[in-house]
């Protein structure tokens, strides 16, 4: 392929200068600033405002100051990106240096990072801290940490970390039992060198098979495989992406979420009680209309659907694209899965997918009997709008495949997102929408793909509108935000990834850019708001907060927009 030759415009040196701006801010406000000799930390985000680093507080340790490396990951990213484009170390040269710190003095004796959903680094103590009523425990959900760098840091550790990730969320082999929380502080095994057995999906099990955690145990496996040659890592990865597929419908080829059904180990008859330990979910709410069907694993709704046919859809092509021939079965379940979704859940007209079981049963406009997990009594089920999350999926599916129902779903999502049409083929019949309202950053990593593949200018002018509303959208005061109105900023925020990502498309250096893979961290936990009272919060809500809001209107009004 021709190498491109691209102008550049004003706006290309704006948007550029807004990720240099932020950075620089980032590595200036938001880092340890609470000793004398400070450590390399970042804080996950700041008030733009006053520069008050952003906290959490705990029912049993009060104040802390949230730096938690897993949320982190998509700022590494950008960090690292910014030092290729620019052939600045000091971006990147930041990022590993808090890797760094972590790996020799923040891991557990077995090597798992303390980090995740439920567990972070105070920046104040530099002690960990996390929910005491989860017990403090490692979790990942589709995360996809940014394992290149952490390699590039150091290999060994790396790799015990993996180990030992695999090791605390692995709870029995012969049974793959998995779940999502994982116990610090085991001895490691011999993690990957038991047999392979292949199970029946839908048995009972005391963990909680979810996909979101069994991504991130893929991922590690395969990335594992990638940078070290681990062969048995990569044996366990294929292992655990099949039980999902084997768990999708027989007929429609649709699911699965996960592979196995909460064993049922207490008693109630309060339906408004969702734990799992009560049994399977979905049969407790719908097992008395739909029979057998009705299972956690068989309901295909927009949370699980997003980590099926977005996250782990897209993650599997990356795994492959790397791997080649050795990942080439992950490669063939992923485009089955993809073509399933696209024919039984898709609706065009609103470009939207149905709420319904794995069998094809349609839950779009079900109005529920009880209480429970998906819902009260009353309330109907919807569709949900196909985002670019999937329009990214399937994008990529076609451009490795050219497989025209990939290219259909991409056009149809394309145009139900703003976008215009992206063409009959790949830069041929191209009529972008230029007047675009679209600043969703996963828009713009699918354009670059589309660019990356033909070279098509149409492709980087609308990547140049998206990239323009996106900073017109959400930079203010140097950093990323939601909207103007808003006071916290995330630092690992997609948006300044995205923008340097476009800049090293019109500059011809998108080799040197990480690939996106579309993860991200979360922190979940109780929360004590200054009356005392006690709620179960998730970080993305302190960055909700507006301007002149209440922290506690915020949460307990419980507004999510």
């Amino acid at each position: 392929m021709m190498k491109a030759v691209n102008k550049v415009l004003e706006n290309d040196k704006y948007r550029l200068n807004a990720v240099i701006e932020f950075c620089d801010n980032v590595l200036e406000n938001g880092r340890d600033r609470y000793r004398e000799n400070p450590s390399p930390l970042f804080c996950d985000g700041i008030n733009i405002d006053t520069l008050e680093q952003i906290k959490w507080y705990f029912p049993d340790t009060g104040e802390v100051v949230i730096s938690n490396l897993a949320t982190q990951q998509n700022l590494f990213r950008t960090l690292t990106s910014l030092s290729n484009v620019l052939n600045e170390p000091k971006y990147k040269d930041s990022a590993m240096a808090a890797i760094r710190f972590h790996f020799e003095h923040l891991v557990d004796k077995s090597g798992l990072l303390q980090w995740g959903g439920h567990k972070f680094i105070d920046l104040k103590t530099l002690e960990p801290v996390g929910a005491a009523e989860k017990n403090y425990v490692h979790e990942l959900k589709n995360c996809f940490p940014f394992y290149d760098l952490m390699y590039e840091v150091n290999p060994n550790s790396t790799e015990k970390f993996i180990k030992a990730f695999w090791n605390a969320h692995v709870y029995d082999w012969e049974e793959l039992d998995v779940g999502r929380h994982g116990e610090y502080g085991l001895a490691v095994g011999s993690v990957w060198k038991q047999e392979l057995v292949q199970c029946p999906p839908f048995r009972e099990s005391l963990g909680l098979s979810f996909i979101n955690t069994g991504n991130d145990l893929i991922y590690a496996g395969a990335s594992l495989y990638r940078l070290h040659g681990n062969k048995d890592a990569l044996r366990w990865a294929k292992h655990l992406a099949y039980q999902f597929v084997s768990a999708r419908d027989k007929n429609t080829g649709l699911g699965a979420y996960q592979f196995t059904q909460p064993k049922k180990t207490g008693e109630t008859d309060d339906d408004t009680i969702t734990l799992s330990k009560y049994g399977d979910r979905a049969k407790r709410q719908f097992g008395p209309e739909f029979g057998d069907v009705a299972l956690e694993a068989k309901v295909l709704r927009e949370g699980g659907a997003n980590s099926i046919y977005g996250k782990n859809a897209l993650m599997q092509q990356q795994i492959a694209e790397e791997i080649g021939e050795d990942a080439k079965d992950m490669l063939a379940w992923t485009y089955e899965g993809l073509r399933s979704f696209a024919r039984y859940a898709y609706i065009p007209a609103n470009n939207s997918f149905r709420t319904m079981f794995t069998d094809g049963t349609d839950l779009t406009g079900y109005v529920l009997k009880r209480n429970g997990y998906y819902g009260k009594a009353g309330s109907e089920m919807k569709s949900y709008f196909a985002h670019c999350g999937f329009l990214l999926s399937y994008s990529r599916a076609f451009l490795a495949t050219r497989d025209i129902s990939f290219w259909i779903m991409s056009r149809s999502i394309a145009k139900g997102n703003d976008l215009g049409e992206i063409g009959d083929e790949p830069g041929r019949a191209v009529r972008i929408n230029m007047d675009t309202e679209c600043s969703d950053p996963i828009a713009l990593f699918a354009i670059i793909d589309l660019y990356r593949a033909t070279m098509c200018e149409d492709y980087l002018d609308l990547g140049r509108a998206i990239g323009d509303n996106m900073v017109r959208r959400s930079y203010h005061k140097g950093y990323f935000i939601k909207d103007s109105t808003r006071i916290h900023a995330k630092f690992d925020a997609l948006e300044p990834f995205a923008l340097i990502s476009l800049q090293a498309a019109i500059e011809d250096k998108l080799e040197s850019i990480p690939t996106f893979v579309n993860g991200a961290g979360f922190i979940s936990g109780d929360y004590q708001f200054p009356d005392g009272t006690i709620e179960t919060v998730f970080d993305w809500q302190l960055y909700q907060l507006r301007r002149g809001e209440d922290i506690t209107d915020l949460i307990k009004g419980k507004r999510s927009s």
